[in-house]
């Protein structure tokens, strides 16, 4: 187990050793074990709220984590639907973080404006994930305690505007005032440190985690992201502003023909979207169809590994990485 390498708002905010978010994956993919694997490694990890059969299924999966890591804070992956009806499950899951006293959520979707009173008066910390930091702003507003901002290298949803991690990087740390984690593409050390240097205060990682051997998804599907040399993701979606990074699978190309004739009419994308489809490519390894979140970054899970072994391999290049700026600073 590394020692830590940075102190930063975001690891005394959550109480963690290293400044990595492990964002939540899928419906029911980032689950308790994986969670407190993350946990149990120094970082952040989030439980989705999606993927359980009822609120005591989620209750207990809650009760799992905190026995799994030993009491240590976790966090929940808070999905905020802009389909009718959203806010009000929210809410309904909300009740049951702040009667389990959940560390922290990483909220996403639409604004958390309608649950923060809620969150805040339970002293949940509020992270709110964006794709742009224009949407960043206004979360600031709102009060949430930090902001998590992704860029179009993203698996999963990396916003209508695209723009690269790199640019935010750099970009949110300069007009917000409060603690930013950059995502997007992030699978290295190397990389942790740029975005700290450019005044992130820590990583949100996806991709790079699907190889971590304690998800429970298919050795197979794993494999196959071992094997992947990070261009086989493809954007769709794109007609219904619905942008979406996704493996470039059966059901994607479907879609994507969706998206080039302009197709809005969300009910020919259901049978290709649709919840079932992933959690089926996930349970039996063949990735053939579904909406299967899937970043670039996965070129850098080279091997099926525990969440602990990868965590050192970060914390170790982060610090080869410093030791590397500190040698060129030396030669000036």
């Amino acid at each position: 187990m590394r020692a830590p390498l940075f102190k930063t708002p975001i690891t005394e905010l959550l109480g963690i050793r290293h400044p990595i978010l492990c964002g939540g994956m899928g419906p029911g993919v980032s689950d308790a074990r994986y969670v407190a694997a993350v946990v149990n490694a120094g970082g952040m990890g989030f439980i989705t709220t999606p993927g359980w059969p009822d609120p005591e299924a989620f209750r207990a999966e809650l009760r799992n984590c905190r026995e799994l890591t030993g009491g240590k804070p976790f966090g929940v992956n808070l999905y905020i639907s802009r389909q009718a009806g959203g806010v009000d499950r929210a809410a309904q899951q909300v009740k049951v973080l702040c009667e389990e006293s959940v560390a922290c959520v990483e909220t996403a979707g639409a604004s958390p404006e309608a649950v923060l009173p809620v969150l805040r008066e339970a002293n949940i910390k509020v992270i709110h994930k964006v794709p742009a930091v224009k949407y960043a702003l206004t979360a600031q507003r709102l009060g949430v305690d930090a902001v998590s901002i992704v860029g179009a290298e993203c698996g999963g949803h990396p916003g209508v505007y695209q723009i690269g991690s790199l640019v935010q990087a750099a970009h949110g740390p300069d007009v917000l005032s409060l603690p930013v984690v950059i995502g997007g593409g992030i699978g290295t050390g190397r990389q942790i440190a740029a975005v700290l240097a450019m005044g992130a205060e820590a990583v949100v990682i996806g991709s790079r985690m699907l190889v971590a051997e304690e998800l429970w998804i298919n050795r197979k599907y794993k494999e196959m992201v071992a094997a992947a040399d990070g261009t086989q993701s493809i954007i769709v979606k794109t007609a219904i502003r619905d942008h979406h990074r996704v493996y470039h699978n059966e059901s994607a190309r479907a879609v994507a023909e969706l998206d080039s004739r302009k197709v809005t009419d969300f009910e020919q994308y259901r049978p290709h979207v649709m919840g079932a489809l992933t959690r089926e490519a996930y349970h039996s390894g063949d990735p053939s169809k579904g909406m299967l979140d899937f970043g670039p970054s996965v070129v850098f899970a080279k091997e099926i590994e525990p969440v602990e072994h990868i965590f050192d391999r970060l914390i170790d290049d982060a610090g080869a990485a410093l030791k590397r700026l500190g040698r060129l600073a030396g030669s000036q």
